[in-house]
């Protein structure tokens, strides 16, 4: 799908010749429009999520590549969102933006929640389990 529609790098190195990573010439009406969208998105201040994998991205690769990276991920959403009929819904989202204490609380509640199985599956004894 991502294909037809321009923003496709790739990596493309043999016998230690590396050969053209430009993007395809394909898309010539959306792959502009999908550049606009991914700088809108990277400067966006509600949803840090493409901002944050636009700055990891831009490091490594450059700002160029780092664009047309975030271009990709937004087309490859918009697709899936289509197919699937769901909203957007990252699943590494909670990675980005989530404070400390509630990383600890959900440590807390998953452990809570394996210990309570494994009593109810008698794998182990509620005395067994040390008080903190």
């Amino acid at each position: 799908m991502c294909c037809w529609a321009g923003p496709t790098l790739s990596n493309n190195e043999s016998d230690g010749k590396k050969k053209s990573v430009r993007i395809t010439r394909a898309g010539v009406y959306l792959k502009p429009a999908l550049v606009q969208v991914a700088h809108a998105a990277v400067k966006s201040n509600i949803s840090p999520y493409y901002r944050v994998k636009y700055e990891r991205i831009s490091k490594r690769r450059g700002k160029k590549r780092a664009i047309i990276a975030i271009a990709r991920m937004i087309l490859t959403a918009i697709y899936h969102m289509f197919v699937t009929g769901e909203i957007f819904n990252p699943s590494d989202l909670y990675k980005i933006d989530m404070p400390q204490e509630m990383v600890e609380k959900q440590k807390e509640k998953a452990i809570k929640q394996a210990i309570k199985l494994l009593i109810s599956q008698g794998l182990i004894k509620a005395t067994d389990i040390p008080v903190a």
